[in-house]
């Protein structure tokens, strides 16, 4: 079932992140995809503040992993590959370890480790129109 939501601010983003919250029965890998601005690290702060998250949420770029803490106690991976030149980097920090741990992970620029993506990973699709300041979010599951 694909789902889709055209936001116009931030604060519509609750609404987006409370779907994909539920979509998350399906599974704990989410695949965030878009490009440099769309929004990417801004949607995984509001998936982290609806899951009742209390750390700073904030882009890994230089960290590539960052790590917060569910109110339950168990950890949510966050991911930022940008600064990855091979899928053998990831690797190399573990990344198998963190996808099969089967706690919560959350990944921008996906696209850098693409034939590293498990089977039941859920890609998020993040368009911007920079003229009309809209921004779609939409994945399948």
């Amino acid at each position: 079932m694909k789902k889709s939501y055209t936001i116009k601010s931030v604060d519509e983003l609750k609404i987006v992140a409370d779907a994909l919250i539920e979509s998350m029965a399906e599974s704990n890998v989410f695949a965030l995809y878009g490009s440099m601005g769309a929004g990417k690290t801004t949607f995984i702060k509001a998936i982290c503040s609806a899951l009742g998250v209390e750390n700073v949420v904030n882009s890994p770029t230089f960290a590539i992993i960052n790590e917060y803490a569910h109110p339950n106690g168990e950890p949510i991976f966050h991911f930022d590959f940008y600064r990855l030149n091979s899928a053998q980097e990831a690797l190399n920090i573990g990344y198998q370890e963190y996808i099969e741990s089967g706690h919560l992970c959350l990944m921008e620029w996906p696209e850098k480790i693409e034939n590293l993506l498990p089977e039941n990973c859920v890609y998020v699709n993040i368009q911007s129109d920079y003229s009309t300041g809209l921004r779609t979010i939409y994945w399948e599951v």
